[in-house]
């Protein structure tokens, strides 16, 4: 996990479209708070692999909302059972489950459907607050911090000097 760390302090200094890193970052919500147990995680998972994103981003992110997760079950049972309990959308459901490996997706499973929404939702949001956050850390934060004496202290430390010296050097 710290290599994922020190790969998105590179990424945030280097000239990576933010776009790149807001997105990695947005689809790690989406599936880190989705259950694991499911094809359609997995599929999803793969899926995404083959967008141009930053993978170690989309990674750090997919590992720190899997640990949170849990956390909103409740929430996602809920949201879930309202959405699969709508009358309009029930007889398409209903047929859904009649196509052959579709149940294996689990998307009948209120806590499934309810993360997925959940992140579909989200999705956005933080894509938004990513770009502004990079935008920020790149024009503000990452000059004080490379000039603070926390930074020069921090040098001195043999594994934070070593991982300091890995990020300075992608810019």
């Amino acid at each position: 996990m710290l290599t994922y760390i020190v790969k998105l302090l590179k990424v945030l200094n280097a000239n990576v479209d933010p776009g790149d890193i807001a997105h990695a970052v947005s689809i790690g919500v989406l599936l880190g708070l989705m259950p694991k147990n499911n094809l359609l995680w997995y599929m999803l998972f793969v899926f995404f692999l083959f967008f141009k994103i930053h993978k170690g981003t989309y990674l750090l992110i997919l590992i720190i909302f899997s640990l949170t997760a849990p956390v909103f079950d409740a929430l996602f049972d809920t949201l879930g059972y309202a959405v699969l309990t709508c009358k309009p959308l029930e007889s398409t459901f209903a047929m859904l489950l009649d196509i052959p490996f579709v149940g294996f997706t689990k998307f009948n499973n209120t806590i499934v459907a309810g993360s997925v929404i959940s992140g579909l939702i989200l999705y956005i949001p933080f894509y938004i607050i990513a770009r502004i956050f990079i935008k920020v850390w790149r024009a503000r934060i990452a000059p004080i911090f490379q000039q603070s004496k926390v930074l020069r202290t921090m040098y001195n430390i043999p594994l934070l000097g070593k991982i300091l010296e890995l990020t300075a050097g992608a810019e």
